[in-house]
Parts: C-alpha cells; structure tokens; sequence
C-alpha cells in the first residue's frame, strides 16, 4: 500500500523559509518519505533581504553583507548547495567609535564593548577619568538579583555606567538591532551576559575567562582574518544556489496568502488570486505583522501586533580613490548618539572586503535609521545622499561626487526584541501548539535576526516538521 503523500506549505521566500524547504525535501528524499513541498512567495524573488547588485565590477549588498564564521549553520548550507569555494572571510582592520566628531579606535580586548583588558580601556580616549572609574565598579559590584528580563541598558548601565554605554556599547548593540538600548531585551538579544554576570559576579572578569587566549605564533594570521564569512559572488547567489537545489515546481512566486485556517486535520491557505491549497502542516516564515494578518481569526496571535519593527537604509557609495583626501586605516566605524550626525555607522567595504571592489576605486556602505529617528529613510535618494555625504566629510576629506550611490530601504524590517520578547514568543508558540498543531513559526521576528540564526531555525522548525506528521501520528496510532 502506498504512503499518502503529506502536504507542506511554507509561507516566506526569505532565507528562513528557503533553507526550511531546502531542508524539508533533503530529509524527505533521505528517509525516503512521500512529502509534497510547496513555497509561496509574495514578491517575483527569493531571499528577502538579502539582495546583491553586481555593478561595473563592484559587488554590493542591499541587505545584509556576512554572517558569523563561528555560527556555523550558514556555512554548512553553503558547502550543501555547492558554494564552499566562494565563501570568504573578511579582511581585519582597526574599526572605530564616532564621538562628538572625533574617531576613536575600539579598545583592544573589548568584546561587544565590554573590556577583557584593562591597558586599552584605561588609556582610550572614548571616557573621561571620571566614566573608567564609574566602569571599575564592575569589579565589586554584586551579581543582579535574578530575573526574569531586563533591558539591556538597564543590564549595562548597572556594571559600567552611563558613559561606557553610550560611547561604546550602545553603538554596537544597537548597531545590530537599529533598536533602543533602554527597550531591547536582554534576554532575547544577549542572554549570555547576564549568564556571565550571574556566574562569575563581575561582567569584565567573567568575559576575560570565557575569552580563549589566541594560539601562539598565530597573531599575523590572525590580524588578517576577520570573524565574518560572506560570499563572493554576492549572498543573492547563495540564495539562488538554494534554489537551483530544490525540486521543480516546489516554488511559487508573486502569490500571497491571505489568511490560513484550520480546517478538521488540515490547513487551508487562500491566496489573493482566490486560490485555495490544502496543507497538512505549515511552516510560516513571514514578518511578524504579516504573520498576524494572516491569522486575523484566532486572538493569541494579537501580540504580534504589539511589536514594534524599525525602518533603515543602506547607502553604498562608489568613489575613484583619488576622491578620498584623508584615507583612514580601518574599516569602519559606529556612532554615538553623542554626536551630530545621521549615520549609524560607515563600512569601508573596500578594506573589509577587498574582492567587493575594483582596483583603484574605493566603496562606503553608510547605515541610516533606527529607534526614535527613522524619518531619513522616507527622504529621496538626493537627499539621503546629501545627508551622508556632509557626515562623510566630516570625518574624511571627500573632494568628488561619487560616481554612483545605491539606495535601499528597508522599512518596518528591523523587529524590536523589546523587554519581555521571550516570554511574549514562548506564550505564542504555545497557544499555536495547542490550537494549530502542524503549524509552525520561524524567522527574524522571534528568535534571532542574523543570517545564522534564522537559518538555526529552519533547521529545528524542519525537524518540528517530520515529528509532527510521523513520529506523534504513530505513538497515536
């Protein structure tokens, strides 16, 4: 008797949901299970954010530029779908804090901006005596009465102090999440500092001993070599390659759905051009706001409606070398809300990723947006351009146009892991666990925004999967 074929729909053509249906047909073609897979995207392409632009010999990212070499998940797919000879580490160079109109260098040893050695941080010029001292108190201080979340300001202002914060840990954190420091939480965006904080009492010691030492004779090599893998062709390219490793016909582009309903022991999904498709299980990897809408009729999905998301904009601009007065050895920096400019921070993606760029001409990657100061983003291209260049100046003697810039917008796109995420999520998932089982969801809007991340969560939500529609139908049958 031949095995009924179960239907498995995902919803999101972004990195979560491509590496969920790659995945879902590997394992079904490995364990040799009748699955039919179907993705359906909303747009005419795969990949979300990540898009590339290949341009008179430059290769620039709209979205995302790399991911996490220590976060495997990402490279191992790319070695999966054949693209292990592309991937590249960047090049490691002095990278920057931007405060009140003077660049300073990153102590040595800081980790996220939380010192491993004390020589750095005390002779930086980013704190005043007064701000080193107020960070010593890490020291003596005691561990934090536990709890269930906080924010991560109020986690880091605790150990170091306001100045530590703003001139060093909040552009970085925030950097990440284009987010509030004082509304992110901590629990869901870097749980491991307070695991630190709880174990060892102070942050500074506790993340000196969990820092392993580099191995000898190794600090050339090390100079050299960046934490972070990208692909050379561009990360469109991975994505493409995922694609070109699924079965035909698994993929439907430029249809959206509309809303999902429960229907006896199957799901049924109406698309805006009327059709309808019957699923067995669900996997749904679509923004938070898009995912609520899609589940209007079941209440518990109403906190998504809560979450805030951010709207920013990457600016890459292209220059000949000769354009650039005043070169900087680095490759980038961040910026302090304690300074007068617009930009969040500015990638030297020249230096950082040297094939990136042609020989002789030199490329900027400026960030705008972020919590509580995204306007900028809704200016026109001149004007953002504008913008950026009078912040450039500033810090580098620019003398020529650029000989073109590119302009991406990325609105509503940053989701806000504010104080209580975890909880909120876990309360959802359990609501969707007991109401819809067989559906499923993953992504950037619940448990981590990087590439590696949400491919981790492909990963478990796949295996969430193949559990539902055998393991638990054979304990019960």
């Amino acid at each position: 008797m031949l095995e009924e074929k179960k239907r498995v729909v995902i919803v999101g053509g972004g990195i979560t949901g491509i590496t969920a249906a790659y995945y879902l047909q590997k394992y079904a073609k490995g364990q040799n299970l009748s699955i039919d897979v179907k993705l359906v995207e909303a747009s005419h392409r795969l990949g979300g954010k990540i898009q590339t632009v290949i341009q008179d010999g430059y290769v620039i990212e709209r979205g995302p530029d790399s991911f996490l070499a220590r976060k495997q998940s990402a490279s191992r797919l790319a070695r999966e779908v054949g693209m292990a000879d592309q991937l590249i580490s960047n090049t490691a160079g002095k990278s920057y804090v931007l405060v009140k109109e003077r660049l300073h260098p990153m102590p040595g040893g800081s980790i996220m901006g939380i010192p491993t050695e004390v020589g750095p941080f005390v002779t930086t010029g980013l704190f005043s005596m007064k701000g080193k001292l107020r960070a010593a108190a890490d020291f003596v201080l005691p561990r934090s009465n536990p709890a269930e979340d906080q924010s991560l300001g109020q986690f880091f202002r605790r150990r170091l102090g306001d100045e530590v914060v703003e001139n060093l840990i909040e552009p970085l954190l925030s950097g990440i999440y284009a987010g509030d420091i004082d509304q992110l939480s901590l629990m869901s965006t870097f749980p491991q500092f307070y695991q630190v904080e709880q174990k060892y009492r102070s942050l500074v010691i506790g993340m000196k001993k969990g820092t392993p030492s580099p191995p000898k004779n190794s600090h050339a090599k090390q100079k050299s070599k960046g934490i972070f893998l990208t692909v050379k062709t561009g990360l469109q390219s991975l994505v493409d390659a995922i694609e070109d490793n699924m079965d035909d016909g698994s993929i439907l582009k430029g249809h959206r759905v509309e809303q999902i309903l429960k229907k006896s022991n199957s799901y049924e999904l109406s698309l805006t051009s009327g059709e309808i498709m019957i699923a067995d299980a669900v996997i749904v990897s679509t923004p938070h706001h898009i995912t609520q809408s899609m589940f209007s009729t079941y209440p518990f999905f109403n906190s998504l409606k809560e979450m805030p998301s951010t709207s920013v904009a990457t600016v890459a601009l292209a220059f000949p070398e000769e354009a650039i007065n005043k070169d900087i050895d680095g490759t980038g920096f961040v910026v302090s809300r304690n300074s007068d400019y617009t930009i969040t921070a500015c990638t030297w993606t020249h230096k950082k990723w040297p094939h990136s760029t042609p020989k002789g001409k030199v490329l900027l990657r400026c960030y705008v947006g972020r919590a509580g100061d995204e306007a900028v983003v809704e200016l026109s291209d001149d004007e953002i351009v504008k913008i950026v260049l009078l912040d450039l100046k500033k810090t580098m003697d620019i003398t020529a146009d650029p000989e073109f810039t590119i302009i991406s917008r990325w609105k509503d796109s940053m989701p806000q892991y504010t104080v209580g995420h975890k909880k909120r999520i876990e309360v959802l998932k359990q609501s969707v666990d007991q109401e819809l089982p067989g559906v499923f969801l993953a992504g950037s809007s619940f448990d981590g925004l990087g590439l590696p991340d949400c491919i981790d969560q492909s990963e478990a939500v796949v295996s969430s999967v193949l559990d539902y529609l055998y393991e638990k139908k054979a304990v019960h049958s």
